[in-house]
């Protein structure tokens, strides 16, 4: 079937717009002509082979939505992501959406690929009231994970990627924006946590995304931000996270006293791995303390130091902790890396296609192979 040349020009043309890039800008990167981008927008000229797969690669998409109608990238959804709160991504922040959709239509196949299943999860609400559902989803989620009543999900990215949401800590330039989910029309439930933030407001922000992937995944796409006000769905990813993390039975079974001093609140809180003002509040909502109370515990800090990373264990060396941050920064998690590997290993991407989907070059993926234990040759 011939190109739709208008149709293809216009897909440019909007994915241009989306990162705010220049035609010159756009030229300086691919390497094609400014003038022969133009006529291509235009819907003027049909672009060669390597041309699509060159845009493509620069748009991160699947080369098949430039030469089709079926809808095969998730333009649509980040179209509404920046139609709403466009004035909150940067140029930057824009292009690190664009990675993580990336990432996640990649890990996508490439779980269908290697045949790896995840636990099907659904939660329907029985009543009207929004903040009400979030912990009853919390409870039966964690019933499916198989979590008994007296044991906690230290590692929440693992446990959602389970259910089959695909996670990833990515930086953003934006401390406003703790994390946004969309519906991938390929990949499905997506979420992105801004690793910006401190790794305990990360867990809670996984937590609630995950809500927004239970509750709100008819929606295109939802961004959450710090600070969001009294809007009820932001409320109930809010107690669905709170109760995941912190199950109110589990609460009850701390020996919360009326003297319960600063340094039990915190190592409570570190136990937990969760902030102190998410402990304050949720100890408040399970009458566990009185408001002025919890509003002190809020106000408390757990140091840095002090604070476990899932995906940065203790058992690595200072080299290694770099690295591994760095890459959880661009958004490869340990999970995807080594889903890269096993796709590698078991043939079923080349090892130019590996480089690709670890966002690196020929060099890079020699010094991720070295760092992850795999090999390059012989498979």
């Amino acid at each position: 079937m011939a190109i739709n040349l208008a149709t293809l020009g216009s897909k440019l043309r909007k994915y241009r717009d989306q990162l705010q890039e220049t035609i010159a800008e756009m030229a300086d990167v691919t390497g094609i002509p400014g003038d022969r981008l133009a006529e291509m927008e235009a819907g003027r000229i049909e672009p060669t082979g390597d041309e699509i797969l060159i845009l493509a690669d620069h748009f991160q998409c699947d080369f098949r939505y430039f030469i089709s109608n079926e809808r095969l990238a998730p333009f649509e959804q980040t179209d509404t992501l920046y139609r709403m709160h466009g004035e909150e991504f940067s140029k930057a922040d824009r292009r690190a959406v664009q990675e993580f959709l990336y990432l996640c239509e990649t890990e996508a196949f490439l779980m269908k690929e290697l045949r790896r299943e995840h636990i099907e999860f659904e939660f329907r609400p029985t009543d009207g009231f929004m903040k009400g559902h979030g912990e009853p989803a919390a409870k039966a989620l964690l019933k499916a994970l198989r979590f008994p009543d007296n044991e906690l999900p230290r590692d929440v990215f693992h446990e959602f990627r389970r259910v089959g949401v695909h996670v990833f800590r990515r930086h953003l330039g934006n401390s406003n924006i703790s994390g946004l989910f969309i519906r991938h029309p390929v990949a499905g439930k997506c979420a992105l946590v801004n690793y910006s933030e401190d790794v305990y407001r990360q867990r809670f922000s996984a937590a609630h995304e995950m809500a927004h992937a239970i509750f709100d995944h008819d929606q295109d796409a939802s961004v959450s931000f710090t600070n969001a006000g009294r809007d009820l769905r932001e409320v109930r990813a809010n107690r669905f996270a709170s109760c995941f993390l912190m199950p109110p039975p589990f609460l009850r079974s701390i020996p919360v006293r009326d003297g319960w001093s600063d340094q039990e609140a915190l190592r409570w809180a570190n136990d937990l791995r969760v902030s102190c003002h998410a402990l304050g509040i949720a100890l408040k909502e399970a009458g566990l303390v009185d408001a002025n109370r919890g509003a002190e515990i809020q106000r408390l800090r757990v140091p840095k130091d002090a604070k476990v990373d899932p995906e940065l264990p203790v058992t690595l060396n200072p080299t290694q902790r770099q690295k591994k941050a760095h890459l959880l920064e661009l958004g490869l998690s340990d999970f995807y890396v080594d889903l890269c590997f096993d796709a590698f290993k078991q043939e079923v991407i080349s090892q130019g296609r590996l480089a690709e989907a670890l966002l690196t070059n020929s060099s890079g993926l020699v010094e991720l192979a070295g760092l992850y234990g795999r090999s390059l040759h012989g498979h």
